[in-house]
């Protein structure tokens, strides 16, 4: 990424957001964010106060997107079907083009164990699992997904199949994309749960 037009507090957020995706939450340090921004650590500190307050904005960068796609989505004249597709297609476009913001995933657990970004990260998950059993729900009463099962278990299967997906993608390089591929697998689950005429 050229970083040559970005302001300094940019330049720190996307240096943690590397380093989180390289080394994991424990490689995030005021040193490692000064060699990897190429900048002092006194810089690092007049922009944040501490590596935790980096975190906290880190994690508000991860969630930043997630009100205008719920909106987008519910603003969508299609169906529930079709809005289910695109929400994992959204979200693969945005970890596809953005992969080391996908590591943010990795770290769930972790970042749910850190007091500045438990309820934030914790949010975000419940948020999103709630958002997607919403438009099963609306599906499967539209008569466009069967409802032999439910609506949490067949969300959870799904972003399961997501997160796994992210997990496999950093150990196994693909023929295709990460959106391909994600997207072959939720068509694919999509059309054994649909109601066909």
């Amino acid at each position: 990424m050229n970083r040559e037009f970005i302001s300094q507090k940019d330049k720190i957020l996307i240096s943690a957001i590397e380093i989180i995706s390289d080394s994991g939450l424990s490689g995030l340090n005021l040193r490692n964010l000064a060699v990897r921004g190429n900048i002092s650590e006194e810089t690092v500190y007049k922009c944040f106060g501490g590596v935790d307050e980096i975190l906290s904005e880190v994690v508000d960068s991860f969630v930043r997107y997630d009100g205008i796609i719920k909106d987008t989505i519910n603003s969508k004249d299609c169906s529930y079907l079709e809005k289910i597709k695109y929400y994992f297609d959204v979200y693969a476009t945005y970890y596809e083009n953005y992969k080391e913001i996908s590591a943010i995933v990795l770290h769930y657990e972790e970042l749910l164990h850190n007091t500045n970004t438990r309820d934030r990260i914790s949010d975000c998950v419940k948020n999103r699992y709630w958002f997607l059993v919403e438009l099963i729900n609306d599906a499967i009463e539209s008569k466009e997904l069967k409802g032999d099962t439910s609506a949490e278990t067949l969300a959870e299967v799904l972003i399961s199949v997501m997160n796994g997906m992210i997990l496999g993608r950093r150990l196994v390089t693909r023929e295709h994309t990460f959106k391909q591929e994600l997207m072959k697998v939720v068509n694919e689950l999509m059309s054994f749960y649909e109601l066909r005429s």
